[in-house]
């Protein structure tokens, strides 16, 4: 998709999905056969609900109608929100992410796998976890330290109170663990 029909669709979207208190995270324009796939991600704070999904993908799907945006080639519209596995790449990204385990390449070389703790214009607090019995880690990262990071899927994921302190209870559970 070139740069000026990227910026024609955001510019055309942008409102449709700010109006719904949305952000719009992604427009991509791929091919696929003779039709082409138009892709719009969004999320919000509290997260995107199929409804909003649906009702957004009307909107847009009228407001495309309406005008010469996608050109006269066929396309298919996908209302979609980000994957779990998402990068993180703007401050909001990392906020709504707070309390999950993250994976980050940082810019100096090297990555690092802690939990986010807390998230400010600057960057983020980070939770390492302790390797071999020792305790977690506080650790501060700017924005600027970070190259890439993406959040990790956590499918034992502990309620958010309950985050592993080396107590008895993380024990107890690591053995379950390996009994099942």
């Amino acid at each position: 998709m070139s740069t000026t029909q990227s910026e024609r669709l955001r510019g055309l979207l942008e409102p449709l999905v700010t109006a719904r208190d949305l952000d719009l995270e992604e427009v991509e324009v791929t091919p696929a056969g003779k039709r082409r796939v138009l892709r719009i991600v969004v999320d919000s704070d509290e997260g995107v609900q199929l409804d909003a999904c649906a009702e957004l993908s009307r909107a847009v799907s009228e407001q495309l109608d309406a005008t010469d945006a996608m050109g006269a080639t066929p396309y298919v519209l996908e209302v979609t929100s980000p994957g779990a596995d998402r990068p993180l790449t703007e401050p909001r990204h990392y906020r709504r992410a707070t309390g999950r385990l993250i994976r980050a390449r940082l810019a100096e070389g090297g990555e690092l796998v802690a939990r986010i703790v807390a998230v400010d214009d600057e960057g983020v607090d980070l939770e390492v976890p302790g390797v071999k019995g020792r305790k977690p880690t506080a650790r501060r990262l700017s924005f600027g330290e970070i190259a890439k990071a993406r959040v990790e899927i956590e499918f034992n994921r502990k309620p958010a109170g309950q985050q592993a302190d080396g107590g008895e209870n993380d024990n107890e559970n690591d053995e379950s663990k390996e009994e099942a």
